[in-house]
């Protein structure tokens, strides 16, 4: 239909209406208002136009609205389009899932990880798609699957050939503890407690970033830059059992805490204990084996604990259950302006773990070939 060169006489209340529309925030209705007013009072189209300063066809867009929807045509309608067509068929959700799971290599492109404009390429090229999609399009499509951008994770996993025996055999030991009262299994593992090396935490703050002080050694001091300590997480009570040492973790060390471990398991009326650890070198030496093998030698004349080792795979830091307490342990005693002195670390470790500060463990140095009892 072709739009009218006037409207049609107005009546007193589309005249108030149209007035009022002259104060309208919206710009469509205040200019359709302009132009059917003019309109009104005998001006032509072109008129019009160039006196608003707008294009011909506009003002005959506005005649038009208002032949047909009368005040209705004041607003701007919606320039969506009145049927949607789908970009992509559901039937085909499957095939695109089961596409991400493979890698783009597999198609002859240049890279390994999925791209909305590569996965745009792929689609086309195996007919899954009758054009090439945009990002966009291909975005909504996989926010309807439930499949989202996410940001890639580490994954560590052990070198270790034996990995699954070892896991199998540490899962077993444990389930047979939890059967067992009389039994105590833990974690054990070895750590040092730096005065210059200084974790990054998270911590809130209003302002900037929390700042943390590079820290370095000092030759004038004569306490030892970090301390080393045996730890040994029970999994019964979930406690941390610390002895500190003097240098680092030795063998002859290693079969001192192992003694100690006994003597507390042994005041518990516990007949067993079941140590998990890595393979450190102190923990697979000849000293620890032939300990060990003398210990459930006396045991079977009635006397202490048997003691059960279970070697963890090689490199996998996620069996062990004592690790993560490191890692809060040092965020938890650090200090971000200053250095701690060796007796605030102990302190610190101590009151973390609720532990007593018992002697350090050191090597025997009076050549009897006895252990040193204070260090017991």
């Amino acid at each position: 239909m072709q739009a009218p060169l006037f409207i049609r006489p107005l009546s007193a209340a589309e005249k108030r209406e149209l007035e009022t529309g002259l104060r309208s925030r919206d710009a469509c209705t205040l200019r359709r208002s302009q132009i059917l007013l003019a309109s009104a009072r005998g001006y032509a189209s072109s008129q019009i136009a160039e006196y608003l300063g707008c294009r011909d066809q506009t003002v005959r867009n506005a005649l038009h609205a208002f032949q047909n929807e009368g005040l209705g045509g004041l607003r701007a309608k919606s320039s969506a389009p009145k049927r949607v067509q789908a970009v992509w068929s559901k039937e085909r959700d499957d095939e695109l899932r089961e596409l991400l799971h493979h890698s783009p290599r597999l198609f002859g492109k240049p890279r390994s990880t999925w791209t909305l404009q590569l996965l745009a390429e792929v689609c086309f090229e195996q007919g899954l798609t009758s054009r090439e999609l945009s990002d966009e399009a291909l975005r909504h499509t996989l926010e309807r699957l439930d499949i989202n951008w996410k940001r890639a994770k580490h994954w560590m996993t052990s070198p270790d050939p034996h990995y699954a025996r070892k896991k199998v055999a540490r899962d077993r030991l444990i389930r047979l503890s939890a059967q067992h009262p009389e039994w105590v299994l833990g974690f054990e593992d070895e750590v040092w407690w730096s005065r210059v090396a200084q974790p990054l935490p998270h911590a809130w703050t209003a302002g900037p970033p929390m700042k943390v002080q590079l820290l370095t050694s000092d030759a004038t001091d004569p306490a030892p830059d970090a301390i080393a300590c045996y730890g040994f997480l029970r999994h019964d009570t979930h406690k941390v059992m610390l002895r500190l040492v003097e240098g680092r973790p030795l063998g002859e060390l290693t079969v001192q805490f192992l003694e100690w471990l006994c003597e507390c398991v042994a005041r518990e009326r516990k007949h067993v204990l079941v140590v998990i650890w890595d393979n450190a070198s102190w923990h697979t030496s000849e000293e620890v084996t032939r300990w060990v093998k003398e210990q459930n030698q006396r045991v079977k004349c009635g006397k202490g604990v048997r003691v059960v080792i279970c070697e963890l795979p090689a490199a996998s830091p996620w069996l062990n259950n004592i690790e993560p307490c490191w890692t809060h342990a040092k965020k938890a005693i650090m200090e971000v302006d200053r250095k701690l002195t060796a007796a605030e670390i102990t302190h610190r470790v101590c009151e973390h773990f609720g532990c007593e500060l018992l002697p350090y463990l050191k090597i025997d140095s009076t050549g009897d070939g006895e252990p040193n009892k204070s260090a017991a």
